[in-house]
């Protein structure tokens, strides 16, 4: 396997998810009128983290090293006993901010959730990890992502354009999370892993044909709604319209850059973010 490229690490560092949940967060809040104080978004991007690299860490865990398709995996496999150092203080930090700024309230949502997301390594890591017909890990990825990020902005004083919102969010996970199962799915045949393009191959077509029907969705959102959730559909609608974009180059220029862009394509609202800024 080469060395990886610079635009490659971080999503080997699995920084792009926390970027992105930590966007639509802040995106969200602005939807539901909440306000955020940073203790909300370190706690979010923490965590977001955690998850991902205890994820990756399990699996490099079970691979033999002949077996490793990426170069997300062969990191944590490689960099096993350092990354396991980092994720124990980004874990103590996190659960300082968290029991120093946040109410009990946020804590107990926040560990309820937590608890699901152990649930889901535990059972798609290890107990359930070569049984297909098991709940798809993209629909799980794309629900634990959105309960993440409106953790904190629960109750809401705009709680129906949070959830339309919020919902266009899923979408946009769980068609990130399907195209990447497509592109790589040779990958996780070579893991070992069941996946939605392997488990339901049959219906593989329908998997490019995702990101149009949640731009459908969300340019009718964005016809009918107002304000800051105008502004969230119509980040969902071009994050969609990039995702199918991203979806064609990978058919020339292969599932390393797609990889890569299908995340970039999910930080649409830093654009109306900044703007709200100034």
């Amino acid at each position: 396997m080469s060395k990886p490229h610079w635009w490659q690490w971080p999503t080997i560092l699995s920084l792009d998810a926390p970027v992105v949940s930590v966007l639509w967060q802040a995106m969200l809040a602005r939807v539901a009128g909440v306000d955020l104080r940073w203790p909300h978004v370190i706690v979010l991007g923490a965590t977001v983290w955690l998850a991902y690299v205890a994820d990756r860490w399990i699996e490099g865990w079970h691979l033999h090293w002949r077996d490793v398709r990426t170069q997300r995996h062969r990191f944590y496999q490689r960099r096993r006993w350092p990354v396991a150092a980092a994720w124990v203080l980004v874990a103590a930090m996190d659960v300082e901010v968290a029991f120093t700024h946040l109410s009990w309230r946020e804590i107990a949502t926040g560990a309820a959730l937590m608890s699901l997301v152990l649930l889901y390594l535990l059972s798609h890591q290890l107990v359930h990890r070569h049984r297909q017909g098991r709940l798809p890990k993209e629909l799980c990825v794309a629900a634990l992502l959105t309960g993440g990020v409106c953790v904190f902005l629960v109750p809401a004083p705009r709680p129906d354009d949070l959830a339309w919102s919020a919902s266009l969010f899923a979408l946009l996970c769980f068609t990130n999370c399907a195209l990447i199962s497509a592109w790589e799915r040779e990958v996780d045949l070579a893991h070992g892993q069941s996946s939605l393009a392997i488990d339901a191959l049959e219906h593989g077509w329908a998997i490019p044909q995702l990101p149009w029907m949640v731009a459908v969705l969300a340019a009718a959102a964005c016809a009918g709604g107002d304000g800051a959730a105008r502004k969230a559909a119509a980040c969902a609608l071009a994050s969609a319209v990039l995702l199918a974009l991203v979806d064609r180059l990978e058919r020339r220029a292969g599932s390393k850059i797609a990889r890569v862009l299908a995340d970039v394509a999910l930080l649409t609202p830093i654009v109306p973010l900044l703007l709200w800024n100034r």
